[in-house]
């Protein structure tokens, strides 16, 4: 094999279509863009239009709406949890308040507080402090002996947040 013998494989290159060259080209005169018109033109954005028909998002009805004084929780499993004690990555020992989740890796943000559900088993006895918890969760930290202490949101906080906004 010399220098000058080296060749790419078969249809490893491809030419870049040259349009509006010509009808010889395969796509002369209009270009590869159909007829005249609104759609032939540049920055056109007519999704959802339906050719003067009105259309489906307008034909559907209105359902709901978004509450904006909703509070957004940071959501744990007592079997995240129980993992994370087995591993060393919490002290079981101490309150476990919504920071400690974070440091630990097991929630990336509190948010408008840290809501503990009931999924897993837990066996330690631990103290946690969070915005809210399930009864089933609340039952189960109990039975290993340990205690939930359920944290007002702070409202304020919220009304912060609105502001910046």
């Amino acid at each position: 094999m010399k220098l000058n013998e080296i060749r790419d494989n078969e249809g490893a290159r491809h030419r870049k279509m040259r349009i509006s060259r010509g009808i010889g080209s395969g796509k002369g005169k209009t270009g590869g863009r159909g007829g005249k018109g609104q759609t032939a033109r540049t920055g056109v954005s007519i999704n959802g239009f339906e050719g003067g028909q009105m259309p489906l998002y307008r034909r559907l009805p209105k359902r709901g709406f978004t509450n904006i004084f909703a509070l957004r929780f940071a959501e744990i499993n007592l079997g995240r949890l129980q993992e994370a004690l087995t591993a060393g990555k919490i002290d079981g020992k101490k309150a476990i308040t919504g920071e400690e989740l974070v440091k630990a890796g097991l929630l990336r943000r509190v948010w408008d507080g840290v809501r503990l559900l009931g999924k897993g088993e837990l066996k330690d006895k631990v103290s946690i402090e969070v915005a809210g918890a399930t009864k089933s969760a609340i039952a189960a930290v109990e039975k290993a002996g340990g205690s939930v202490k359920v944290l007002t949101v702070k409202a304020e906080a919220k009304e912060e947040k609105k502001k910046k906004s």
